[in-house]
């Protein structure tokens, strides 16, 4: 075989469990994907926006946002300062979670806020990077991006809605 060959097979065999590998195995394997998905994605969307947000709240940008987005989000039941759950969702579900965080912590967010907003952040999640790899590299028209980026809104909107009717 040649390198190139032997070292794709390799690489392989490292990829798939081989037949003696025991439950056990598999399992430390995976613990040890996931650890590094946390470490290398998630925790520092969550950390990046949770220092924002206290930033934004520290420079009081966060409180002119809350009064300028308050009649919008009060349709669905939630504090201006809520907008930022939302536009934090369109750049990283993981950094929308850590704006819900740190609202929550600051009181400014209650569990019944977070149940009505959860639901946008995963159906808004990313939008931004989305367009650029997903719709990009497709090559679907620049043209068709505010429409699928509305329907995305409509979809949160309704989702909103459906959570403050259910929710406690």
């Amino acid at each position: 075989m040649s390198q190139e060959v032997n070292q794709q097979v390799i690489a392989a065999e490292k990829t798939v469990p081989a037949s003696n590998d025991t439950i056990m195995d598999v399992f430390v394997r995976g613990a040890r994907k996931g650890w590094k998905v946390a470490i290398d994605n998630i925790i520092p969307n969550v950390l990046m926006a949770y220092v924002c947000i206290k930033i934004l709240n520290v420079t009081g940008v966060l409180a002119w946002f809350g009064t300028a987005f308050a009649p919008i989000m009060a349709i669905w039941g939630l504090p201006g300062q809520a907008i930022m759950v939302i536009l934090g969702a369109l750049m990283s579900m993981g950094g929308a979670v850590g704006v819900a965080m740190s609202l929550f912590n600051d009181g400014t967010l209650n569990g019944t806020h977070i149940s009505i907003l959860m639901p946008a952040i995963y159906l808004l999640g990313s939008k931004i990077q989305y367009l650029g790899r997903l719709l990009g590299t497709a090559g679907v028209p620049g043209k068709h991006y505010p429409v699928l980026l509305g329907i995305s809104f409509v979809n949160a909107a309704i989702a909103m809605f459906v959570m403050k009717i259910i929710a406690p």
